[in-house]
């Protein structure tokens, strides 16, 4: 039996989501013992060693780029940079699923973020649905209690780093190729990594809760760091492939399999469960990108059903 183009794209969204989790996880092991930002540096060296392979193999780098595309790259690397360092700052200090819970609310907020930039039109149910899961996401953070902590705070602003991210992509052009995209942000990522690593761990720059200077890494560590570079390559390309197979309004949905992943990883791997509250608070923000998502591909439908009718 065929395999159609969106149940592929489906398949490739899933394991992208199961592929970025896993570098995730892979991440939090290796950084109770292991600096972050050496880590990151070496996550990068690997991701960028691969996407060099694959843009040489696939001729991106002969593409001919102009200033503005640049500058977007630029931009999206920036924000790439900054996303990278809340969310595994955050993910140093809270479970897995929490965290992955919190950055469900991603695509309400690309949603809200794209009607306000771009001029995006968005009726009131979608406006409704985007209050309601912002009303899970203050479930899953809970201000006021002592679940509600300045690492949630870092996921939140994780969030927001990705939403300027996703809009600079939204701004380039078909012609700038994906490799190329992925590549400028792993390197920019891998500096930022680098040059924090080396800020100093005693006097006034102490070291930071973790995150900065170097330590010998032993074989597990090393295969850690190893597996997270691995996984997220192939978390970029399986995202990647999952938009260019299927149709966004039915691939996009699958993005809540990661939370998903999160909590079956955070269980297997640190013994982590997510609370009721968390779990509340994550079914409202998944039901309500959903839905979002699904108001999103009807409006297109009856969009482009008007010519024709009036054809």
């Amino acid at each position: 039996m065929a395999i159609s183009d969106n149940l592929r794209g489906v398949a490739y969204m899933c394991l992208s989501m199961l592929a970025f989790t896993v570098n995730d996880s892979f991440m939090k092991a290796v950084t109770a013992d292991v600096p972050l930002f050496q880590a990151v540096f070496l996550r990068g060296l690997i991701a960028i060693s691969g996407l060099v392979v694959m843009g040489s193999l696939t001729g991106a780098f002969c593409q001919k780029l102009q200033g503005a595309d640049w500058r977007l790259i630029t931009l999206r690397s920036v924000a790439e940079i900054f996303a990278t360092i809340t969310f595994l700052t955050a993910l140093l200090h809270m479970p897995l699923a929490n965290l992955s819970a919190i950055m469900q609310f991603l695509p309400l907020a690309v949603t809200l973020a794209a009607a306000l930039v771009f001029g995006d039109r968005i009726g009131w149910r979608r406006l409704l649905a985007i209050l309601i899961g912002f009303v899970g996401v203050m479930i899953i953070i809970r201000p006021g209690t002592q679940a509600f902590d300045i690492w949630s705070l870092m996921g939140v602003a994780s969030v927001l780093c990705v939403v300027v991210r996703d809009l600079a992509v939204r701004r380039m052009g078909s012609h700038v190729p994906s490799i190329i995209v992925a590549l400028g942000a792993a390197v920019m990522v891998a500096v930022m990594g680098l040059g924090l690593s080396l800020v100093p761990t005693d006097g006034m720059g102490a070291n930071f809760d973790g995150l900065t200077g170097w330590v010998a890494l032993d074989a597990v560590q090393s295969a850690q760091i190893g597996g997270a570079g691995a996984f997220l390559i192939v978390g970029y390309l399986c995202a990647v492939t999952a938009m260019r197979w299927g149709d966004i309004g039915v691939v996009a949905p699958f993005r809540y399999t990661s939370l998903l992943w999160a909590i079956l990883l955070g269980f297997a791997a640190f013994g982590e469960l997510p609370d009721g509250w968390t779990l509340l608070g994550s079914g409202i923000v998944v039901v309500s990108g959903i839905y979002t998502l699904f108001r999103e591909r009807q409006q297109r439908r009856l969009a482009a059903a008007v010519p024709r009718s009036e054809g």
